[in-house]
């Protein structure tokens, strides 16, 4: 008999329902700690599984019911919540949905990570938390010195030591001049928190083959490179590189519906926060920096779209992070000008196209390509565009036609004319 536990998690607690034979039955509550949890799985069959909705404490609870059950299975509450709505909302309707979603097969599942990947993740987001407080730091002294109408620093860099002697001789107040000494005292002892933070990534990541090549990528670094490795986990999870590319929200949304054409917009944007800020920092969720990453690295061809002839952000951030997964995959990476020819099923992109047999996205391109508009695509102002379909309007117009339609608009407001007209025309 199949049996499946729905909890909903809370800070403090989390509520239990049963799916047995279809039928939903409520368990009561049990707190969030291990010993409760370790006493609550004890309770539980081998052939349970037991359904979380993703949450800061779920992957904890589901490590340690894990022993007891079956399955331990993360819910995507995003997923979740567009599939399964209602009004009435509490924690016991809650669990139960996610047994019933489970039970019926429609269940949006998320992948967990194992405990070297989510220690990773934890490195890379203790030193970005580092990294924003010095951030913080920094903006709070610049904005004490811009309150006071003090210039800007005439150095390179406020906080090296020369930008700290001249800090120095500022004429400020003294409550302000403590508040910046207090500033510069913390900024220090963070310098000291980051340096060993880059010290413990840099020991995971030095012999980490995939980080070694994405550092081959224009504008990633030690860094960035550990913290996309980290934040994709295992990358044979995804089928395609565009699955990646969705993961990381940097896929352009589409609109289209009935006969009408599609129209594509910004990139998505949705996806793992760790995933959107590592995109950011290396440039590929960036203009120029996503244009500087794909003038090196090409992909599969593919018709070009409004947001290509309009040298927008999404298809270039769209083309980086394919590139980037094929070369995390460690597919192989062609020679410069090797080989190459023009695809003919691709009439308007200038992108280019292998001649091997091979799935299209397992190719790339080292080679500087300029971004060459089409010649069919008409990308003049809109009156403009507008008067030359109405000079091959009358081109193509008969010229009886032409000869009613001018005297129609040189004469509108006699009747003799229009009544002339009338009779004129076909």
């Amino acid at each position: 008999m199949r049996r499946i536990i729905g909890i909903d998690v809370h800070r403090t607690f989390g509520e239990v329902v049963f799916w047995e034979n279809g039928r939903l039955r409520h368990a009561g509550r049990i707190d969030m700690t291990r010993t409760a949890l370790e006493g609550f799985g004890k309770t539980l069959l081998a052939g349970d599984e037991v359904v979380l909705e993703a949450t800061g404490n779920s992957l904890a609870v589901s490590r340690v019911l894990a022993p007891f059950v079956a399955r331990g299975i993360i819910a995507n509450p995003l997923q979740v919540k567009a599939i399964a709505q209602a009004h009435v909302k509490t924690d016991k309707i809650d669990a139960g949905t996610l047994a019933s979603l489970q039970a019926a097969g429609y269940l949006p599942q998320i992948w967990t990570p194992d405990a070297e990947t989510e220690r990773k993740r934890r490195l890379v987001a203790r030193r970005y938390q580092v990294v924003r407080h010095r951030t913080r730091l920094k903006n709070a002294v610049h904005s004490i010195l811009h309150a006071h109408l003090i210039p800007k620093c005439p150095h390179a860099d406020l906080f090296n030591a020369r930008g700290r002697a001249w800090l120095a001789a500022q004429q400020l107040p003294d409550d302000e001049r403590a508040a910046i000494d207090r500033h510069v005292r913390e900024l220090d002892r963070l310098a000291e928190d980051l340096v060993l933070l880059d010290r413990e990534i840099a020991r995971d990541a030095i012999e980490d083959f995939a980080v070694n090549r994405l550092m081959t990528i224009t504008g990633v670094n030690l860094a960035v490179a550990a913290g996309i490795v980290a934040a994709i986990g295992d990358i044979s999870w995804f089928n395609s590189p565009q699955k990646l590319v969705s993961y990381f929200g940097l896929n352009p949304r589409v609109r289209q519906s009935g006969l009408g054409a599609a129209h594509h917009g910004r990139i998505s944007k949705i996806g793992p926060q760790s995933c959107a800020r590592h995109a950011g920092r290396s440039g590929l969720g960036s203009g120029q920096g996503a244009r500087s990453t794909a003038c090196f690295f090409r992909t599969h061809p593919r018709p070009a779209r409004p947001s290509d002839r309009r040298g927008g952000r999404g298809s270039e951030a769209h083309c980086a992070l394919l590139a980037l997964a094929d070369k995390g995959r460690g597919l192989p990476v062609g020679a410069p000008g090797a080989g190459r020819q023009q695809d003919p099923r691709d009439a308007t992109s200038s992108r280019t196209s292998t001649t091997e047999r091979e799935p299209p996205w397992t190719s790339l391109c080292l080679q500087h390509q300029v971004a060459a508009r089409p010649r069919d695509v008409d990308c003049r102002p809109g009156r403009a565009k507008l008067r030359t379909i109405r000079v091959a309007m009358e081109v193509a117009a008969p010229k009886k036609w032409r000869a009613s339609a001018s005297v129609r608009q040189d004469k509108i407001g006699s009747p003799v004319t229009l009544a002339a007209t009338r009779h004129a025309s076909p």
